[in-house]
């Protein structure tokens, strides 16, 4: 596994999910938790977080014993983000605090660079 300095991190309470999902009956252990981002939302782009497989187009880091994958060319997008996990009642999942967009949208998924 080429492993690298993790480009983004993860908040206490994210890192507790995400090992919490991990722990979950039936999760594929061949699987690392995915970052990335893709086209669309309302100012552009999308963040994408999940559980997925590596491939040759990833790097791979971990962060606190969590397996990362992301794709190579993701990171200058991603570069200094963290990830949070809300669980409040009013706002409940994965936040992204993300230094390089120039422009969030009310979602919290959505931005511009």
């Amino acid at each position: 596994m080429d492993t690298t300095t993790a480009p983004v991190s993860l908040t206490a309470t994210a890192k507790e999910e995400i090992k919490r999902l991990m722990a979950e009956e039936g999760f594929d252990k061949n699987q690392s938790l995915r970052i990335g981002v893709k086209g669309g939302g309302c100012s552009g782009m999308t963040y994408v977080l999940g559980f997925d497989i590596k491939t040759e187009k990833d790097e791979s880091f971990e962060i606190d014993g969590i397996p990362v994958v992301m794709e190579k060319s993701h990171g200058i997008y991603l570069m200094g983000m963290e990830v949070d996990w809300q669980g409040g009642l009013n706002s409940r999942g994965f936040t992204f605090n993300n230094p390089n967009a120039s422009k969030t949208c009310g979602c919290g998924t959505s931005f511009a660079v």
